[in-house]
């Protein structure tokens, strides 16, 4: 007589482990700067820095961000970067600060998950409430990005070619210095208008470190949807900024965690 053949239980397939939300994340923000290094991190208020300049190397800013975030916890780490970022890599050194951040290893460095992204992306982020959005940052340079439809597209604006020089020299900084409080102006007014009418945004973003100087000039204030300077300057780009380097459903989400070349 035969036996029964033994009834097969079903096997229940192994459930993946949930990730953790990035709600619970607790990010640590850091906006490089070409004269200072501002952090910020999720529970905190307000915002630390130090200066930069153009001999601060990647390890010194590492050494100066760890000390001044020494007693914060934070789980994840992402950089605003002055300069072209691809795949969460600096693919060119930055123009106001020192050399040897092309091929450095910011998440071996820091010892935790990290993303980089652009800077003038990472503050764009910070403002942007939907829609088609150009973000415009006046501080030693001059930095861009366009949002659209809640995917960010850094812009390298402040290089291209303009009167007798670049954008960078007369709406900078430097061109501040240069050419005084009136006319720096009036320069500022023209440029924000020319690519206002050039990319069409719906909404038009001044941040930056002298954007409260510009903010001041009536032609530049009436041009600005956002009449003051971003979320993102006031504390590395805001929580909305922190999360998104880690979370949101964006161009973001191909940055690599960490840069090795």
């Amino acid at each position: 007589m035969k036996r029964p053949a033994a009834r097969q239980r079903k096997r229940r397939k192994p459930q993946a482990r949930a990730a953790k939300p990035s709600s619970r994340r607790k990010v640590l923000v850091i906006d490089v700067g070409g004269t200072g290094v501002k952090i910020l991190a999720t529970g905190q208020t307000e915002h630390r820095a130090f200066p930069s300049g153009p001999k601060l190397t990647p390890s010194q800013m590492v050494s100066g961000v760890k000390k001044l975030a020494r007693d914060w916890d934070y789980d994840v780490v992402s950089i605003g970067y002055p300069g072209p970022v691809v795949h969460g890599c600096p693919i060119a050194e930055p123009h106001n600060l020192g050399r040897g951040w092309v091929g450095f290893d910011f998440a071996a460095a820091f010892g935790r998950p990290l993303r980089l992204i652009n800077d003038a992306a990472m503050q764009a982020l910070g403002s942007y409430k939907g829609g088609k959005m150009l973000f415009i940052g006046l501080g030693t340079g001059f930095g861009s990005a366009m949002v659209v439809n809640g995917t960010v597209e850094p812009m390298e604006l402040g290089h291209l070619p303009y009167k007798k020089g670049v954008y960078e020299d007369y709406v900078g900084r430097r061109g501040l210095e240069r050419y005084g409080k009136k006319k720096w102006c009036r320069q500022v007014a023209d440029v924000v208008a020319g690519f206002i009418a050039a990319l069409e945004p719906d909404d038009t973003v001044i941040g930056g470190a002298t954007s409260k100087s510009s903010m001041r000039c009536h032609p530049v204030r009436a041009q600005a949807t956002t009449t003051m300077p971003s979320l993102a300057d006031s504390g590395c780009g805001s929580m909305r900024a922190q999360t998104a380097g880690h979370a949101r459903n964006t161009e973001l989400e191909d940055a690599a965690h960490g840069c090795s070349i």
